[in-house]
């Protein structure tokens, strides 16, 4: 793979706690607000205070790191991991990635092909003998770009028992590529339109598996997560692996929260199955600013918009949006970016890489009631103040 972090003249893994803290410990006394502090903020201190208004400490929560050209400029943190043993989220708290787990899925795709052992226009029939005819016009490509046509395993699922235990009614990759099996037909003709896609991703996890001889988990540790060190990111198996410093979801029923952890659609991996922490996605950040798995030539693939010949990519807010393998596209405000969020049972996250400014903005959430998207960009705006 020709990069190792243990090879690095100085590793982000060794710099990891000074750079955390250097930013803090170089304010004036006046920067941090105690006494004689102007009235000015700091991009920091109006993150702090953003943080703080997400309620009581002892609630789930959130974490923020800020990172600008590869160091550290913030981290802040507010709530709890889970809240029997009240263990405080910080920076190693390992949550659901949700969505922005297809970036290490359209990576490993992508690992894959730079390899010589997989190609974008590889398509569904030829990968998988006996899937129906309505594959043979789906490509690796379609499946990275969303515009597939598949139809959604969460609609075409058997509802579940609410009387059995959420883990009895929960869905597996393999489950997901027999239910599309049995279809007769996709949503519309592979590349015409543009339309989100977990199916696509899970489809992709099992294509990794298939080529690459390895289960999808195995390939994303060897090939992604032990060469970048990030010792606390795995792509969860129930009763396989575990996830160190795992976070657990709730939801909010009034004035109580519930626990809301898993769902029927929390066991599938290509799509949304990785857990990680604010401390192992600058590892990851550091690859990609760097090019350290994959080269640029090869990862401007995955940058280039997707475009079709009816309605095109949107955002969860509806609006226009651009896509390319695994990442949005569209700019914010004039600043380019590349960005995912990620939204499933009590999680919430989002990555929001402004490219052009060097500033990357992640939130990891154990809560289902905050936007995690609209909060990164919220704190990224500080700081793009402040430039």
């Amino acid at each position: 793979m020709g990069y190792h972090a243990r090879e690095m003249d100085m590793t982000a893994a060794s710099l990891m706690a000074l750079t955390l803290l250097l930013p803090f410990l170089a304010l004036p006394p006046a920067a941090a607000g105690g006494p004689g502090g102007t009235a000015a903020k700091t991009p920091q201190q109006r993150a702090e205070a953003r943080l703080a208004r997400l309620g009581s400490p002892r609630e789930p929560g959130a974490g923020v790191i800020v990172l600008r050209n590869g160091q550290t400029v913030f981290l802040g943190v507010r709530g709890v991991a889970d809240l029997q043993s009240m263990r405080p989220i910080d920076g190693r708290t390992s949550f659901r990635l949700a969505s922005v787990s297809k970036a290490f899925t359209a990576m490993a795709v992508m690992l894959l092909v730079r390899d010589g052992r997989l190609r974008y226009e590889d398509t569904l029939t030829e990968l998988f003998p006996g899937f129906p005819d309505y594959g043979r016009g789906i490509t690796v490509r379609h499946l990275l770009n969303h515009t597939s046509g598949l139809p959604d395993y969460e609609d075409i699922m058997p509802p579940a028992d609410p009387k059995a235990p959420v883990e009895a009614a929960q869905i597996r990759d393999a489950g997901v590529l027999d239910l599309l099996m049995g279809q007769p037909a996709g949503w519309f003709v592979p590349g015409a339109l543009w339309r989100y896609s977990n199916s696509g991703y899970v489809l992709l996890g099992l294509i990794v598996e298939k080529v690459s001889g390895r289960s999808f988990p195995t390939f994303l540790r060897e090939r992604i997560f032990a060469p970048l060190r990030m010792d606390n990111t795995v792509a969860f198996v129930r009763g396989r692996n575990t996830v160190p410093d795992r976070a657990f979801g709730y939801a909010r029923d009034g004035r109580r929260w519930r626990f809301a952890d898993q769902s029927p659609t929390s066991a599938t991996l290509g799509d949304g199955g990785v857990y990680s922490s604010l401390y192992d996605l600058t590892l990851w950040e550091e690859a990609l600013r760097r090019h350290l798995l994959l080269g640029e030539a090869d990862m401007a693939l995955a940058l280039a918009p997707v475009r079709v010949t009816g309605k095109g990519p949107t955002g969860p807010d509806g609006e226009p949006a651009d896509y390319g393998f695994g990442w949005f596209l569209n700019g914010w405000q004039g600043h380019p970016r590349m960005w995912h969020y990620g939204e499933t049972s009590g999680f919430r996250t989002s990555i929001q890489r402004f490219t052009a400014d060097g500033l990357t903005v992640i939130v990891l959430s154990n809560r289902a009631d905050l936007d995690a998207n609209a909060l990164a960009v919220e704190i990224a705006g500080y700081f793009l103040d402040a430039e």
